[in-house]
């Protein structure tokens, strides 16, 4: 066993609790910002986070990737976090699933900052309101990552893009993209106003415009609003917003998926350049 490195053979031991039930979405959605964390999944995902400056809290790994990437063993000694190392049998009967990407850490969950700096010098900006689904998070995040959205961000009741299925799902593009929470909701539009964005919300009305028409002559700031995945956006969120734009839509279908239609519309709206 390196330096450093922990063995453990009992899932039950207090020290490990931030690994314990992963797959229990109610209770990690509480524990993990009452204890300011949240889990990386695979090396790949924990290289990207630490790029980002954020800090290990500990890591668990299974014994055949221990001498895998001895540089994560030395970044964990250097910010002073444990490293375990259990059998894949505990380390599944602690974390409720097959630690199949070799690896897994606990990180420290940054502050968030304010509205105000993330967006500032933004030119697009993506708001989730309420969606729920982590994986349509984490593909949203994704696509902004790679369509020219400067910053997103997530309403209250939006489901947590630093939960382990959403970074996952977004190949650590949440610690690429500038985010936060703005809160009040649909209040916050006023804050994007002030900022000089025209709001835009994707949604289905009679008075919408099309994608194509804001396309061909977009403004220069632009706050993009997309919906949850059931009801879509509020009738306030709607009312406050500058203009509704539409998908156009063919073969008798009126809507896509969240993560399609905010892929569509950033790929659409993308700023010049």
């Amino acid at each position: 066993m390196p330096p450093g490195c922990t063995w453990v053979d009992d899932p039950t031991q207090e020290r490990l609790r931030d690994y314990v039930s992963l797959t229990d979405v109610a209770l990690r959605r509480v524990v993990e910002p009452e204890r300011g964390l949240y889990m990386a999944e695979s090396e790949k995902v924990i290289r990207r986070a630490l790029g980002a400056g954020h800090r290990l809290r500990s890591l668990l790994m299974t014994p055949r990737w221990v001498q895998e990437w001895p540089d994560l063993l030395r970044t964990a000694q250097e910010q002073d976090a444990p490293v375990y190392v259990a059998s894949p049998r505990v380390a599944e009967e602690l974390t409720g699933f097959h630690l199949h990407r070799g690896v897994l850490a606990a990180m420290h969950r940054p502050e968030l900052p304010s509205v105000a700096s993330v967006v500032a010098g933004a030119r697009r900006v993506a708001v989730l309101e309420d969606v729920v689904d982590h994986t349509n998070v984490g593909a949203a995040f994704r696509s902004a990552a790679a369509l020219g959205v400067d910053a997103v961000l997530v309403t209250p009741r939006c489901a947590d893009p630093l939960y382990r299925r959403s970074v996952r799902v977004s190949m650590g593009t949440v610690f690429q993209v500038p985010w936060t929470r703005i809160d009040p909701w649909p209040g916050g539009i006023d804050l994007l106003h002030e900022g000089g964005f025209t709001v835009a919300a994707l949604a289905l009305a009679d008075d919408a415009v099309s994608l194509d028409d804001l396309q061909a002559a977009p403004p220069e700031r632009l706050a993009l609003v997309l919906g949850t995945e059931g009801d879509g956006l509020g009738r306030r969120t709607v009312e406050a917003a500058d203009l509704v734009v539409r998908i156009p839509m063919g073969g008798g279908v009126d809507s896509l998926n969240v993560a399609a239609a905010s892929a569509v519309a950033f790929w659409a709206l993308r700023p010049p350049g």
